[in-house]
């Protein structure tokens, strides 16, 4: 290929990517302009304005995702049906249907799996979280609802994009290219490592905004990436051994069962 069609590819590549992550940063944006109650606002900032603001970090995580991603997915031979469509995306419905329905069992049951641990888990961090953390806003069933598309667009979409598109990528070429093997693309011990790194990267960006709300302690720590790690080492399965749109699929699925018990708990308030 020649080195004008491989920058159109990869321009083509990104430019997918990133108009797939911008549904999700516009659910957040959203949601934080429909949720943040004045008082909350920042002096010298008005409610747009923050939101906009908002906007700004996972933009610009995402941007950096879809770069990275759009170079080393296809070098680490991980693939997208939608951002590595062909021209006139031949097989993209197909490859998708028969990937649907292990992506929705997987995070279905990865969403019980998770409620499960987390029942298990409270009782040893129950006394770090102050009654503000654990509900005493009486938050809404609309509220929780309101939720719900940051919840499928932006953590089931956005959020691949930037953990297993571009990170769980990166990780898987540069340790196929250290390791030394450069012709049969990356050995499962290498995937595995880049599997589980992204997942507990994944878990650890979760602390930032739980800071926000508690004190970190070394138990809400190890729950917290435990938690969402568990959930991330599945989805990174799903991309290395079907797509980045199972890993997708799977993620929006993976909240269907914390959102009903969400709802179930907030009604019996």
């Amino acid at each position: 290929m020649s080195p004008t069609a491989t920058r159109s590819t990869f321009a083509r590549r990104f430019g997918t990517a990133l108009l797939l992550g911008l549904p999700g940063i516009v659910a957040l944006v959203s949601y934080i302009y429909l949720s943040t109650p004045p008082s909350a606002v920042p002096a010298g900032l008005s409610l747009p304005l923050l939101a906009v603001v908002s906007a700004v970090n996972p933009t610009l995580l995402l941007v950096v995702a879809c770069l990275l991603g759009a170079y080393a997915a296809p070098r680490a031979g991980l693939q997208s049906y939608v951002i590595d469509r062909r021209e006139g995306g031949d097989g993209i419905w197909r490859h998708l249907r028969d990937d649907i329905g292990l992506a929705v069992a997987v995070g279905l049951g990865g969403g019980v799996l998770i409620v499960l641990l987390d029942a298990v888990l409270i009782q040893f961090v129950s006394q770090d979280l102050p009654q503000t953390a654990i509900g005493a806003t009486r938050p809404t069933v609309l509220d929780v609802l309101a939720y719900a598309p940051v919840r499928f667009l932006y953590g089931g979409i956005t959020e691949e994009l930037m953990l297993r598109f571009g990170l769980m990528s990166l990780l898987a070429f540069v340790g196929w290219r250290v390791t030394g093997r450069r012709t049969d693309g990356p050995r499962p011990a290498v995937m595995w490592t880049a599997i589980v790194v992204a997942a507990v990267l994944f878990g650890l960006g979760h602390l930032p905004a739980l800071a926000q709300a508690v004190d970190l302690t070394p138990a809400l720590v190890a729950r917290t990436v435990l938690l969402n790690a568990v959930a991330g080492i599945l989805f990174g399965w799903l991309y290395w051994r079907r797509s980045l749109e199972a890993a997708m699929v799977s993620h929006a699925s993976f909240h269907v069962p914390i959102l009903a018990l969400s709802v179930v708990q907030v009604a019996l308030l």
